[in-house]
């Protein structure tokens, strides 16, 4: 790194994957001091607080005055939030912000892959991935020094962490209404390697997109030919009709109607093969390959002592 100043992670105790606090975690291991912002004060804050060289603000990312003090002395910064309705104006106060401190030398904004199929007048995708496409031209306008990154479906997503893993912990199946499509889940933990390895290049690749994915794309067999692999028994994928699969398995999640309505659709586009997609930037940003669903068992308590 160029500078000892902190680097400004947002996000930093959000969910599904946790992207930023594992970025947090792999910059103090390079010893670089964070500035982790959360939302609320809570045991995630209070983890991140525990660990040595790590500044922990509490902030909205829709209030100015809690961004710019959250920027204030960093030169570099992560942008990562959880799904809300909200994005859009978190964006651009972060973007403003940016601006007004006038120190920034590189921001890593988070994004979805979704985003490099859609246009101005497509339709068929969530809320959510329509503000990341919004958010990606805000940042691109504001002129500040960016770099986007686009994972596709993370591995932790609920679709995989929560909802095949609970189907191969009743019963070793994996319900999921994807039909014989085919998609290419990344680990969250190989993101915020990435993530990590930008914020910390003497000379980032600024202006770039990476489109991050597994290492191949595979139907829902092969997925769960894996994890037979990674358990030590059988596991076969149970195809289920879509609106069958939101009644009885989505919406007993108890989700907010933001986050609902994204996965369902993600289930929907994953069926019409949105998801059939592949490429090589984690490979070559990393120097090894993706990380695959063994990853995601070994992260998962209590798996292996599923049925058996």
């Amino acid at each position: 790194m160029p500078s000892a100043d902190p680097i400004l992670v947002t996000g930093a105790a959000g969910g599904i994957g946790g992207v930023g606090g594992k970025v947090v975690r792999e910059l103090r291991e390079h010893g670089v001091p964070v500035r982790a912002l959360v939302h609320h004060d809570d045991d995630r804050a209070a983890a991140l607080r525990a660990i040595s060289g790590v500044e922990v603000v509490v902030g909205d990312l829709t209030r100015g005055t809690d961004v710019v003090a959250a920027l204030e002395g960093c030169r570099r910064a992560y942008f990562g939030m959880s799904p809300s309705a909200d994005y859009l104006e978190a964006t651009a106060t972060v973007a403003a912000a940016g601006l007004e401190s006038g120190q920034l030398e590189l921001l890593v904004n988070i994004s979805q892959m979704t985003v490099s199929q859609m246009n101005l007048t497509s339709s068929t995708e969530s809320s959510q991935q329509r503000l990341h496409w919004l958010s990606e031209h805000v940042l691109n306008w504001s002129g500040l020094p960016v770099v986007h990154i686009r994972p596709t479906v993370f591995m932790e997503n609920p679709l995989f962490g929560m909802l095949a893993v609970a189907s191969i912990r009743r019963d070793n199946t994996i319900r999921l209404p994807f039909g014989t499509a085919r998609t290419s889940p990344v680990a969250t933990r190989d993101v915020a390697e990435v993530v990590t390895r930008l914020l910390l290049d003497p000379s980032p690749p600024v202006g770039r997109v990476y489109e991050l994915t597994g290492a191949a794309s595979r139907d829902m067999t092969m997925i769960a030919a894996e994890f037979s692999d990674a358990l030590g028994r059988t596991v076969t994928y149970l195809d289920v009709p879509y609106d069958e699969w939101v009644e009885r398995d989505l919406k007993p999640l108890g989700l907010t109607p933001h986050v609902f309505a994204h996965i369902s659709t993600m289930a929907r586009l994953h069926r019409e093969n949105r998801y059939d997609r592949s490429t090589n930037d984690v490979t070559e940003l990393l120097g090894r390959p993706p990380s695959g669903f063994d990853s995601l068992v070994e992260a998962t308590p209590g798996l292996r002592a599923g049925k058996g």
